[in-house]
């Protein structure tokens, strides 16, 4: 069906009412699942110390390391909100994932040796170091706010999928994510988080490239019609030079960008603690380096998949599902109904992967901050037994609230979860990259500096919020610069003559 300018309409089709999930993909998603579970129990046998738990002994291998660094940030935004993203619209959105290949550098030369030399098991170990215990608090509970916002979105947009592909109620779906994960987390502490992040590499990322494959197969000309589809309406476009901070133009992506990877390698325990468990700088080095080098093809791996199924939709607009809720399921309903069975399986266990990856690492580093910023710190001496107690029943409140989140979230109205992931990041993480920033990079600043710079700085991402002035990617730029911009002055403005030790900054590598 043509609309009057005389370009098929993707979303003008025959509604379908069911998929065609069948009991085989069943089995294949469950044992997918039992696989995740039986690791947690494999792994839980070995476990005999809190550093276990947490930094699994440090040693895991660095490419083992690099691999879950990059499920980890993948996570289901990528296996489904990225499709979304390029088949709704086109590949604007592609520099925002590229600008890891600036980030990179800064993270494996600067701020991995100053982590790995200062043998810490949370990034907030150095904050207090650096500043004092005021403010490793202060960032240890912004970090803990944004993982559970996080946890909460990550829980929701699997859900979208299994309940699109299988017709099961989306919170149904919620909960049983939930619980899955919280069981493998608990019994098998990071380590446990890492070797599943592995597997789910190759699953999310072979899912998706069987899924290309598939799709271009069912077109009468393949690759070609994708091309002749994607250039006549304009779907390959990458580069908006506009000069306006209120859409996503190509500056807006670059800053956004390059604040929310800052953010996400450089402060998110997350992702520092897979840093930290591996057994040199080098070796951290290095997981860094793979993880950039994977994030390129993996982008554009996903990009071409959401601009094949507007071709696909647009050649055969009787498939589609009109009465899809929400944008972000338009994946999972082309794997459960143009899939065959058993493939279908496959690729809905690749989004579950690409969840469990997230999902995991979020709850085992609240856990690892929980008991080692708050309760080891405050209690010197309390033994290992009772620290592992207390990381496993954070695990499972964390998980819980998760759960308690996402099942909020499916009430409200979200058009894009990349773009809303995107806006918490800013939101809760500017301000934490900039303190981080400050405390390696800087010599000069100092606690209370710092302090009245992540509250100035959340200050004015509110106003920014409030009055939409900026588009929602720049407020992990602005909360950064700001934080930094306002922390550097005032801890001149009181204590011009302060100046820490070197060791305690990047530049103890430089002397």
């Amino acid at each position: 069906m043509k609309d009057e300018n005389n370009k098929i309409n993707t979303w003008i089709g025959k509604p379908l009412e069911k998929s065609n999930f069948s009991k085989f993909d069943y089995i294949i998603l469950g044992f997918y699942l039992l696989v995740l579970i039986y690791i947690g129990f494999h792994i839980s046998r070995k476990k005999k110390s809190i550093d276990d738990f947490f930094r699994a002994g440090r040693k895991i291998p660095w490419w083992a390391a690099g691999l879950s660094i990059f499920a980890t940030q993948l996570s289901a935004i990528t296996f489904m909100a990225i499709p979304a993203k390029s088949y709704s619209g086109n590949w604007t959105w592609v520099i925002l994932n590229f600008t890891i290949i600036l980030i990179a550098p800064l993270i494996s030369y600067f701020i991995i040796p100053l982590y790995s030399r200062l043998d810490i098991t949370t990034a907030y170990q150095f904050i207090e170091k650096r500043y004092n215990l005021m403010v490793r608090i202060i960032s240890s509970i912004m970090f803990i706010i944004f993982q559970l916002v996080r946890l909460g979105t990550l829980l929701y947009l699997p859900s979208i999928a299994l309940s699109s592909a299988t017709g099961i109620s989306i919170n149904i779906c919620i909960i049983l994510m939930g619980v899955l994960a919280i069981t493998y987390t608990v019994l098998g502490g990071i380590e446990a988080v890492i070797w599943t992040d592995v597997i789910q590499v190759f699953v999310l990322l072979g899912g998706a490239i069987l899924a290309l494959f598939i799709i271009q197969f069912n077109l009468e000309n393949g690759i070609k019609d994708i091309i002749t589809i994607s250039i006549d309406d304009e779907k390959l476009k990458i580069f908006n030079f506009h000069f306006s901070f209120k859409s996503p133009t190509f500056w807006v992506l670059c800053l956004g960008g390059i604040g929310s990877n800052i953010i996400s390698y450089g402060s998110d325990q997350s992702v520092i603690q897979r840093y930290l468990t591996t057994k040199n700088t080098k070796e951290a080095q290095k997981s860094i380096i793979i993880n950039a080098i994977l994030t390129i093809p993996s982008t554009i791996i996903f990009f071409s998949l959401g601009t094949a199924l507007y071709s696909f939709y647009t050649m055969f607009p009787n498939k589609i599902n009109i009465h899809l809720e929400n944008i972000d399921g338009i994946l999972p309903w082309f794997i459960s109904s143009s899939l065959p069975q058993g493939i279908s399986g496959l690729l809905i266990a690749g989004i579950f992967a690409a969840t469990m990856s997230s999902l995991d690492s979020g709850m085992n580093s609240i856990a690892t901050v929980v008991t080692t910023d708050f309760f080891k710190r405050f209690k010197k001496n309390l033994a290992d037994t009772s620290c592992l107690l207390i990381a496993k029943i954070t695990t499972i409140l964390t998980g819980l609230f998760g759960i308690c989140f996402a099942l909020s979230m499916s009430t409200w109205n979200i058009d894009s979860l990349w773009t809303e992931f995107t806006k918490y990041i800013g939101l809760f993480g500017g301000g934490l990259g900039g303190l981080f920033l400050l405390a390696i990079f800087t010599r000069k600043s100092n606690s209370l500096g710092v302090t009245i710079g992540l509250f100035l700085s959340a200050f004015i991402q509110y106003l920014l919020t409030f009055n939409n002035i900026i588009h929602p990617l720049m407020f992990a730029f602005s909360g950064m610069m700001s934080c930094m911009f306002f922390g550097y002055l005032f801890s001149i403005i009181f204590q011009p003559n302060f100046k820490i030790d070197k060791k305690y900054t990047c530049y103890y590598y430089k002397s």
